[in-house]
């Protein structure tokens, strides 16, 4: 198969163990910069231009979109499908998944474990806000913050209510959420490929630090899920309509609750954590589904 990576940065660890893993498994794979690529739109004749030639010859592409570029990421991506090219991260789900109030919404309809949350369009009821999630301390999140930023633990009332105030002096949209205590810093990253957990790690905070994301000095290290962990993130990932996954949990006396579902989940820790080819997992699910189509175009073309 003929394989494209849309990545940014060909040198990231992500980029480079998928370009390894595709071409390691006889695969023609290349790193596509989306933000490069335009986008030429006419009556039944969808094409993505790319350094002056056209990118028609892909069966399939991997897109690795960045929070920052999710609207023109996307866009790229609808294009490739309208050129009928598998991806293992389909439009639509990208776009839900930065999504964090919709997100949550999604899961909360299935039935999910969630942590108390609370949105609000500015309100001033800080007092009542922090006691429907359980009281101080309490989680305060940017609906657009990624890999910990914008993520603050306020420890009581007070602190959540200057917290709160001065998020909403910047006209920033926000999320209150309960702290859950008995995590001690600690969550649940399961890497979810085709409805299959393929790899598992416990990210620890780093003493006097709340927030675990390894971006943020936290630890990993490999760890053997319950069945209901399991079940809990091969579920949100299919809520979300997500083949390729990270579902970040956390691990509470009422069971999983699902902080987040990450659709361009980072390779690094995982696989460091893990020892597990996860980049090879996702090259098997590409196989599985876009080398029958890739069959099926040859046997019509010969």
């Amino acid at each position: 198969m003929r394989v494209a990576i849309l990545s940014r940065n060909p040198k990231l660890y992500s980029t480079r163990r998928l370009k390894e893993a595709g071409e390691a498994r006889g695969h023609k794979v290349e790193v596509i910069d989306h933000m490069k690529c335009v986008l030429f739109i006419e009556k039944k004749n969808p094409v993505v231009l790319y350094q002056g030639k056209r990118l028609d010859y892909f069966d399939a592409i991997i897109p690795r979109i960045g929070a920052s570029v999710t609207f023109y990421g996307a866009a790229v991506v609808r294009q490739f499908e309208m050129m009928k090219v598998f991806t293992a991260v389909e439009s639509q789900a990208l776009i839900r998944s930065r999504d964090k109030l919709r997100s949550l919404q999604i899961l909360s309809r299935a039935g999910l474990g969630l942590p108390k949350t609370i949105f609000m369009d500015y309100s001033r009821e800080t007092e009542g806000i922090v006691e429907a999630v359980g009281g101080a301390p309490v989680i305060i999140k940017l609906l657009e913050g990624t890999q910990g930023l914008g993520v603050v633990l306020a420890e009581n009332k007070k602190a959540a209510k200057s917290v709160i105030e001065a998020f909403h002096g910047l006209h920033a949209r926000i999320i209150v959420q309960e702290f859950i205590k008995e995590a001690k810093g600690a969550d649940l990253r399961a890497f979810v490929v085709n409805g299959e957990v393929v790899g598992a790690m416990r990210r620890q905070a780093r003493e006097g630090e709340f927030r675990s994301n390894l971006h943020r000095g936290g630890t990993a290290k490999v760890v053997k899920l319950t069945k209901s962990e399991k079940q809990a993130a091969i579920m949100a990932a299919k809520k979300m309509g997500l083949a390729v996954a990270g579902v970040d949990m956390l691990p509470s006396h009422r069971g999983p609750l699902i902080l987040e579902v990450n659709s361009s989940p980072g390779l690094e820790g995982i696989e460091g954590a893990t020892k597990v080819d996860i980049a090879g997992k996702i090259f098997q699910f590409l196989e599985k589904h876009a080398g029958k189509k890739k069959i099926q175009k040859d046997k019509i073309n010969a």
